[in-house]
């Protein structure tokens, strides 16, 4: 059976940045600063990945949904081990990992919407669907 065609992609668009977060934790004096790079790919264009490049270890890679980013740099968002809220001194807290055990990371949220939002630019929401390449996942389901 002859298949329909398929639209072709637009081409790729990717934004990457650097970002320097602070690791807090109860038994340090005083935050860890942590360099980060925050990454975005049309390719995958409902998510933000956070590589965390941790001295003498492999990088740690989270991905945070952009909605939820700019949710979360308002009001608290999130559940299970991705948790994002607005702090006291006007930073952005992100809560990652399984409760009881998760990382607290404080970031500039101006710096991390201003990401966001560019990313709106490349990839409008409404329009991430149409960044995403399906023909693998249906190949899949053919066989």
């Amino acid at each position: 059976m002859p298949q329909p065609p398929v639209a072709p992609l637009p081409a790729p668009r990717v934004l990457t940045q650097p970002l320097p977060m602070e690791l807090l934790t109860p038994d340090a004096d005083a935050p860890v600063r942590i360099e980060t790079t925050v990454s975005y790919t049309s390719r995958d264009p409902h998510a933000l990945s956070i590589v965390f490049h941790l001295l003498g270890e492999a990088p740690v890679v989270w991905r945070l949904d952009r909605q939820m980013v700019l949710t979360g740099s308002r009001t608290a968002t999130g559940e299970g081990e991705v948790r994002l809220r607005p702090a006291p001194d006007g930073t952005l807290l992100l809560l990652l990992g399984p409760a009881g055990h998760c990382a607290t990371v404080r970031c500039d949220p101006d710096r991390l919407v201003r990401l966001v939002r560019d990313t709106l630019v490349l990839v409008p929401q409404g329009t991430e669907e149409s960044h995403i390449d399906w023909r693998p996942l249906l190949s899949s389901l053919r066989r």
